[in-house]
């Protein structure tokens, strides 16, 4: 159940979105419009409501409970900044609006972008493992929640594995062309 929840919060986001960038800049109903895409928030309630009341029925911790906990976790963090990056091309596209930025090619102006990213991604591994804490103290008595741990030391891999970049353009900054 809560996968089928996730599978639909996830195309439920993207329609949302759609709907609102549509009502916006199509049919300029901007009172709809602000509605659907603040309600794409309410998708997160849904699917944390959907994973508690899940284990608290008995069923033990997994990566479905986990899952739901980190897509909690990149709506709070990158949720708004996903809507602006759509609403940036989808204001270009249809609307006749200035071409989207760009992040920096290279120099310190990009290793400070991605060491930027990099802290929001550690940002929402840490909203994600306060989720599964407050999820395990919730169900904590009905459930078996042994595997909550397990999967917040496996998600640590995310912000490991994402520390590549913000190094990389550190240590081995690309030029920029005004640079050459």
């Amino acid at each position: 159940m809560v996968f089928a929840v996730i599978v639909a919060c996830e195309i439920g986001f993207w329609i949302l979105l759609a709907l609102g960038l549509a009502g916006r800049y199509l049919w300029h109903w901007g009172r709809l419009s602000t509605a659907l895409l603040v309600s794409t928030a309410l998708l997160d309630l849904v699917l944390l409501t959907a994973a508690v009341l899940d284990m608290r029925s008995g069923a033990p911790f997994d990566l479905r409970h986990g899952l739901a906990a980190a897509y909690l976790a990149y709506s709070i963090v990158f949720g708004h900044r996903t809507i602006k990056w759509a609403d940036a091309r989808f204001r270009h596209r249809f609307a006749g609006g200035p071409a989207p930025a760009r992040p920096p090619k290279g120099g310190m102006a990009r290793a400070r972008y991605e060491w930027a990213f990099w802290l929001r991604i550690v940002l929402a591994y840490a909203i994600a493992c306060g989720v599964l804490f407050g999820m395990e103290w919730l169900v904590s008595d009905v459930a078996d929640t042994r595997g909550i741990r397990e999967f917040m030391y496996g998600l640590a891999r995310v912000p490991a594995i994402a520390l590549i970049w913000p190094v990389s353009y550190t240590i081995w900054p690309r030029k920029v062309e005004s640079e050459v």
